[in-house]
């Protein structure tokens, strides 16, 4: 039996460029959103706390599969809805190690994936011994919750993160902080793949992605001079944590390439992310479109390039006055060629409110348009 409601719990942008290709695959698509007015509320079918359990499982009863825009739905509400018999995918134990990272760093090492050099750590003693170690330098992260910069620090001082062992002794529940190695890097990779329950699992090109204050701002598909030995392994190391982990639908892996040429695993995703936003315009197959096969179970999709070179760039911010929409017509009249992509937000400093993606033959040309188009629409 072919499943056909798709329900999305999260009403962000991720959730908002489903709809498109479900509407195309004649795919029913529900979302919930935790606001009225977000992004995806062209699909939104209610609004409700993706924390409260009868909230998610009277959305999850109205639907064939339960799939996300986001990582944050509880374990204890994921487990009770495969309980009750409601497909969740990503399945609870996969979304663990996306939801938690010294979980993830754990799985990783057990599979013998390559990842810096790390540990968990409750004291500024124990920063301390691993700063010693480590050349006095390290990033420490929060197990959960961060995502675009937030929650990460380089420290170089046993007390730096001293406010947030306080906070976890605060929270009653205790916990440890990560720790890895500073990586001496040359540049940051992103390796898509998809996987379906039944198994199969399909990658795109590996791209190279550049951040700009912790955030994304620009992806080149694929990565510059990654052809051969780096794109193989990338493919392998992403299609490897898949099906290690069990992932179903879209799986980011986020990775360093470092300056001695190894690929060391950085952060996951397990949801379309915006690493593959150049995929809609860029691949045979959108990351979207190839999420709701998966989580479906229908055969993916071609993942090849449709042009050599694809450059997508965030809009960060928006304009200080007004809306994108204001601004479209002198973007769309200087680049005929490029795709504009809004996302239904209000401007604010550092959000993403929308992106911006051109495709061509030469690297500098189609960067150069994305770059330009995008800063129409900066403040």
């Amino acid at each position: 039996m072919v499943l056909s409601t798709v329900g999305v719990i999260g009403g962000g942008q991720l959730a908002r460029m489903m709809i498109p290709p479900a509407v195309e695959l004649g795919i029913t698509i529900k979302v919930l959103e935790e606001a009225p007015g977000m992004s995806a509320e062209l699909a939104a079918t209610g609004v409700g706390d993706y924390r409260d359990l009868e909230t998610v499982i009277a959305f999850a009863e109205t639907v064939d599969v339960v799939t996300f825009d986001h990582e944050h739905v509880p374990p204890a509400i994921l487990r009770e809805l495969v309980a009750r018999g409601i497909p969740v995918r990503p399945g609870p134990d996969a979304l663990l190690f996306a939801q938690d990272k010294l979980h993830m760093r754990a799985k990783l090492t057990e599979l013998g994936l390559p990842v810096p050099d790390w540990a968990a750590i409750e004291s500024a003693d124990e920063l301390a011994e691993f700063l010693e170690t480590h050349g006095g330098r390290a990033v420490v992260k929060t197990a959960r919750g961060g995502y675009d910069g937030k929650g990460v620090r380089v420290v170089s001082e046993p007390h730096s993160v001293d406010d947030w062992f306080l906070a976890l002794a605060e929270d009653g529940r205790g916990g440890a902080l990560l720790v890895e190695e500073l990586v001496s890097f040359r540049r940051e990779l992103a390796q898509l793949v998809a996987r379906r329950p039944s198994g199969e699992v399909s990658a795109w090109p590996v791209v190279e992605t550049v951040q700009r204050d912790g955030v994304c701002a620009e992806v080149i598909a694929p990565a510059p001079q990654s052809a051969g030995r780096i794109a193989d392994l990338a493919a392998d190391i992403a299609t490897a944590v898949a099906t290690g982990l069990g992932v179903t639908g879209v799986l980011a892996v986020e990775l360093f390439e470092t300056t001695d040429g190894r690929l060391l695993v950085n952060e996951l995703a397990m949801r379309p992310h915006n690493s593959g936003h150049w995929s809609i315009e860029g691949s045979t197959t959108s990351q979207f479109e190839q999420h709701l096969r998966a989580v479906l179970d229908l055969p993916l999709g071609a993942t090849g390039s449709r042009d050599v070179w694809s450059v997508m760039v965030n809009i960060l911010g928006g304009p200080a006055d007004g809306t994108l929409q204001d601004r479209y017509p002198a973007a769309l009249a200087a680049h005929p060629m490029v795709k504009i992509h809004g996302y239904g937000k209000e401007p604010r400093p550092g959000r993403k409110v929308g992106h911006v993606t051109a495709s061509g033959d030469d690297l500098d040309e189609v960067a150069y348009q994305a770059r330009s188009a995008a800063a129409f629409f900066e403040g």
